[in-house]
Parts: C-alpha cells; structure tokens; sequence
C-alpha cells in the first residue's frame, strides 16, 4: 500500500508518516522544496516534492511520481498541509483552500484518485456556537456536533470551512474529513508557550466566564486517520468526524498537568479580563503585520481563547471509525514535558 502525506514536515503531518513506516506502508512524504526534513528521517521514506500553490506546476510534479511508481498513484492521500497562522486573511485561504482544490483537481488530471482522501479540518470551523451552559448534562456546554451550523470566528476557520464546503460538492471523490480540537505533543509550539510561561513562573488566562476546553493527543489523532483510511465499511466516506480525548476540562486543567511535570512552584496564575485581550491582540497584530513578522498574540488567537465552549461528540468517530482514544491529558503531558525537555526545549 502506497500512502502520500501532504504536510509531511510539519507536527501532525510527521507522526503521520513514522505510522505509516511502523505500518508497513509505502510513505511518500509531500514536502516544499524549502521545508525542514528534521523530523523525517527515515531511510524508507520517499520525498515528494509539491507546490500547492500552482496547480500546472503540481500536475507536472505528480506526472513525474506516477512514473515514478510505474504508473501507479497512492492508494490513500493524506492531505495535512495548510496553514495556522497568516499575515493575512487572504493567506490562510490561499493554503487551505486553495491548496486542497489544487491537490484534488491535479490528482484528477493526472488520473491519480486515491482509494481515500483525508482531510486535516478543525474544530475551529464551529467557532463559539452553544455557549450558554446546559441543565443537568455531564459537561458545562452542550457539546458541538454535526447537526450545529458552523459559525467560524476566525479566518484560519473560515478557510478550513471553505476547504471543507467545496470538497462537499465532490460528490463523485472518496473523502473523509477529521476535525480535532486542540492537538497537543511533542514538537508542538503553541501549546508549548504555555510549559514555557509556567516554568517562568506565570500561568495567564482570560474571561471571567467558566470555559470548558478539549483536547487530543497528536498520536490519537494519526489513529483515527489511518481508521479512516483502513475502514472498509462505505458508510465512513464523505462524512466529517470531530477528534478529541473524550473529556471536557476546566481553563486550569492543562496548565496545572504543565506544573506538576515540570515540578515548577509558586506559579502566579493570572485571570485577564477579555477587553485586555482583545486590545492586546488588536495592537501587536497590527504592529507585526507593518513590520511583516508573524505572531501569536492577533485577532484570531483572541477569538480562539475567548471561546467558552470546545466540547464536541466523538460518538459519530467511536461508532463508524471504530476510534478509541489512547491518551489521558495525564499521560499526553507527561510525555510531551519529557520530550520537551530531552530536545532541549525546556
């Protein structure tokens, strides 16, 4: 079995591809000439070198891999590229959107349709829906589900939607869409701020209302998409499955798991009122955006930490993809703290 993993360089996309290996697959890896090979590198893997952002020059690449392969193409394509932070809208758009069309229609031309599609969606499609807290229920927050209508905040959701709403219309293509929630491991960055923040002492957080916040370890998130790929039931195709560990956890919950594995005392936890946030981020995004230099603190990470409600039904994955989620919070910290630390991060 031969699989192409788009994204392959990047945190998901390179545990996608060490499965593969582990799985006995044929892994190309869809790197940019530009990208870091750092953490790809396995003898067994073979490079695919492709540009997204031209579908004639991508078109030109494939034909060149199918004769590669003896006029074969992939059996599964594991689309993980694209793009979490921007200048600009229009950038978010021109990767995640565009780039998924330009894959799509070149596979097509060069009759190279795999046996599966995977598409690398989000939660944050959803933005902040069903907000007020729920009468007698097991969570805070009624959780998202397919039936809600997305309302995205954030543009990096907007194009993700946008990805998704377009890939709907192929209706004649074999593609199955994974939406996690916040993904969490070794060789992460952004939640690694945070371990970074706690081991200087501060732990901060805004809102004064209750926040119920999900996440999902990066290893349970290549689970299901190999399940998405390896499901023979037809019933898993052209559907959409939400992604997280199964449990819901208060604002406190990662950073408290971030202070006991580092052993960090005296941590000042500071609450911030949402107004400061927003001027915060309204400021120093406009600031980077002069100067051209890409940042955390922006518009889009306001919407995304003043969001209430990330809780989400899993059912739908558990019964169609046969998904089990393996990783406590517990342990998906524990382990990320250690990598964090062997590589010297912290």
């Amino acid at each position: 079995m031969r699989i192409l993993v788009t994204g392959a360089s990047g945190f998901i996309g390179s545990f996608i591809v060490s499965e593969g290996l582990s799985r006995g697959y044929d892994v190309w890896a869809g790197v940019r000439a530009s990208s870091s090979r750092q953490y790809l590198t396995d003898p067994r893997i073979h490079f695919a070198e492709l540009d997204l952002s031209d579908r004639e020059r991508l078109a030109r690449q494939l034909a060149d891999l199918r004769g590669q392969m003896g006029g074969q193409g992939w059996d599964y394509v594991i689309h993980a590229a694209g793009a979490t932070k921007s200048l600009r809208r229009e950038g978010f758009f021109s990767t995640n959107l565009l780039g998924t069309q330009n894959l799509v229609e070149a596979l097509d031309s060069c009759n190279m349709r795999p046996r599966r599609f995977i598409f690398i969606s989000s939660l944050s499609i959803f933005g902040a829906i069903k907000e007020q807290p729920a009468h007698g229920g097991a969570t805070l927050y009624p959780p998202i589900t397919d039936a809600d209508t997305p309302q995205p905040n954030t543009a990096y959701g907007e194009s993700k939607l946008a990805a998704e709403a377009w890939l709907r219309e192929k209706t004649d293509w074999p593609w199955v869409i994974l939406r996690p929630t916040g993904v969490y491991g070794p060789r992460e960055r952004d939640y690694f701020l945070m371990a970074q923040s706690i081991k200087q002492h501060v732990d901060f957080a805004v809102g004064y209302r209750p926040q119920e916040i999900t996440f999902v370890y990066v290893q349970d998130v290549v689970q299901a998409v190999f399940q998405a790929c390896e499901q023979p039931q037809a019933d898993v195709m052209q559907r959409a499955f939400f992604l997280s560990d199964g449990c819901s956890y208060n604002s406190r919950a990662f950073s408290d798991l971030l202070q006991k594995e580092m052993g960090t005392r005296c941590v000042l936890h500071v609450k911030a009122p949402l107004w400061f946030l927003r001027a915060v981020c309204a400021v120093n995004g406009t600031v980077c955006r002069w100067l051209g230099k890409l940042t955390t603190l922006n518009m889009d990470k306001y919407h995304i930490l003043a969001q209430r409600n990330w809780n989400c039904d899993i059912t739908p994955a558990r019964q169609l993809l046969g998904y089990r989620p393996q990783w406590t919070l517990e342990a998906g910290v524990r382990e990320s703290v250690r990598w964090y630390k062997e590589a010297g991060w912290l």
